[in-house]
């Protein structure tokens, strides 16, 4: 990424500037409006940060706990991440960068746990493990494929595998329960990945925020427009939708973390980078049972693959939930579809956000998904025995009465142009800055709140270029996350020592595999280690 040293006037006010300006506006009261404040804060103590959420409190939308399958996404399980070309190769390049980006989330949680900030680690992260399970023989070739090829990187040295339905049995026991014996099944398990609650962590990385006399919470406000002006800084319009009453804020940085929302933010700052940026919405259901005998049973994430021609963010999962010290077990995502950009948005979000620069990606979109609009189609219409029946392919024995159905959140995928593509849909996260690095829209989903810390990293780099060639913020940035800036693929001694230092610190699983010396295809050894 070009990387544009635009902020010359952040610490520049024009000479007749007479009210207060705020260093740092946080449009939504989500995770990466958190991470980035809690980042900021500790670099510089001293800045004036406001933050602007619509809701009664942070952390209610795709961050909150029953809105999101609370994955911490290190690609240890997941297929998506791995995808088999037409002529069967299997990819790992995505696999290993989530791996690495998650580390950094891990790193600097486990700095605000060190530095006393949280008190309790165990209220938004859990050891759980992530578990790949499927049936049939080209599923089982697949994974069979994708464990020899990711067991080539010392990353993913604590994965094991396994074709052997004893085996599956004793690691998730319900994924065997009278599952027929012919059947083709293969599995592999990590025994370190987690589940984390991320509304919870929202609520931490709040407090500490609030503990700063430089900091203001503002909920119940809503961003209503965003005005740049001649020397670089912003005029935010905000409205109390308590009192009624709009003021204006004054500030020189913009970050839109408003989830769905940003996007219909983005295009009211006026930037033209925010030229050909469209979304398409997309909810997700869950099945849930806090049913004892089940939540006990089944202690693992467990994720299948989708089916073909269905898009990624359809890959089924059965996953150990843990929010809020309440353990409950969840099936999906089954897909649904509202107009709205937020679980608690409007009807006409969809609608509002064409604009004459959308429009065409938008209708190439639509005329080239068909794939996505046959499996949104077949989703919608499905019964509530479909959905069991689909339950059913990872446990056998589930029985209806045991499980409701839950909405999650809203998920808003990126539309944009592509040069000599036309409009594509995107996957993922994308930040799109406003070229001076003077404001900042974060676009998306999945693995967002799971790679928090790389995403906000990557903005630091871009809207402030200038502090972060500094010492002061350079030490600080390698206090915080030790391996910022370093390949763990390429230093699996510095991967060991960065996964012994946050399992402990974090009350994580803590038996690791001694690390491999080289990349060469040697057996790793099996002697544990301890923290």
């Amino acid at each position: 990424m070009n990387k544009v040293s635009g902020q010359n006037g952040f610490n520049q006010l024009s000479a007749n500037a007479t009210e207060k300006l705020v260093d740092v506006v946080l449009i939504g009261g989500g995770i990466m409006s958190a991470t980035l404040g809690t980042f900021i804060q500790q670099l510089e103590p001293n800045w004036t940060i406001e933050m602007f959420e619509r809701l009664d409190k942070v952390a209610e939308e795709s961050s909150n706990g029953w809105n999101n399958a609370g994955t911490g996404h290190s690609a240890l399980a997941e297929s998506n991440y791995t995808p088999e070309t037409p002529d069967g190769e299997v990819k790992m390049g995505k696999a290993v960068e989530i791996y690495e980006q998650f580390q950094l989330s891990r790193q600097f949680w486990s700095y605000l746990v060190q530095e006393g900030l949280i008190k309790d680690p165990g209220s938004f992260i859990n050891s759980t493990p992530h578990m790949s399970f499927v049936s049939g023989e080209k599923n089982v070739e697949f994974l069979r494929k994708r464990f020899k090829l990711l067991r080539t990187t010392s990353l993913f040295d604590g994965m094991v595998y396994s074709e052997d339905a004893d085996h599956i049995k004793a690691w998730a026991p319900l994924l065997m329960e009278n599952r027929d014996p012919s059947q083709p099944v293969a599995a592999t398990r990590s025994r370190f990945g987690t589940d984390v609650n991320y509304g919870a962590l929202t609520h931490h990385m709040a407090d500490i925020l609030a503990q700063n006399e430089h900091f203001t919470l503002n909920t119940k406000h809503e961003v209503r427009s965003l005005k740049r002006q001649a020397d670089g800084t912003w005029k935010v319009k905000v409205k109390d939708l308590v009192n009624r009453t709009t003021r204006t804020v004054h500030t020189k940085y913009v970050f839109i973390g408003a989830g769905g929302a940003s996007l219909t933010l983005l295009q009211k700052s006026g930037i033209p980078e925010a030229n050909g940026y469209g979304g398409f919405p997309v909810g997700g259901q869950f099945l849930v049972t806090e049913n004892p005998d089940i939540v006990k049973a089944h202690r693992a994430k467990v994720y299948g693959k989708a089916p073909v021609g269905a898009p990624p963010m359809s890959v089924p999962h059965m996953d150990t939930r843990i929010i809020d010290g309440k353990e409950v077990v969840l099936f999906g995502p089954f897909a649904s579809f509202s107009s709205k950009f937020l679980k608690n948005g409007s009807l006409f979000d969809l609608f509002g956000s064409v604009t004459p620069s959308n429009l065409l990606p938008m209708t190439q979109v639509g005329l080239k998904s068909f794939d996505l609009i046959k499996y949104l189609v077949g989703q919608l219409t499905q019964s509530t025995e479909d959905r069991m029946d689909a339950l059913r392919e990872f446990y056998p024995t589930a029985k209806v009465e045991d499980w409701t159905l839950w909405q999650a959140g809203q998920r808003v995928q990126i539309i944009k142009s592509v040069s000599g593509k036309g409009g594509e849909l995107h996957l993922g996260s994308e930040l799109v800055h406003a070229e001076d690095g003077s404001l900042t829209a974060l676009l998306g989903a999945s693995p967002g709140a799971s790679v928090s810390a790389a995403i906000m990293l990557e903005l630091l780099e871009y809207c402030f270029a200038s502090q972060m060639s500094s010492d002061k913020w350079k030490d600080k940035i390698k206090e915080m996350i030790p391996s910022y800036g370093l390949s763990l693929d390429e230093n699996p001694e510095l991967n060991q020592e960065i996964l012994l230092q946050t399992s402990k610190v974090l009350h994580l699983e803590q038996d690791l595999f001694e690390v491999r010396s080289s990349k060469d295809n040697a057996e790793f050894q099996r002697q544990p280690l301890r923290a």
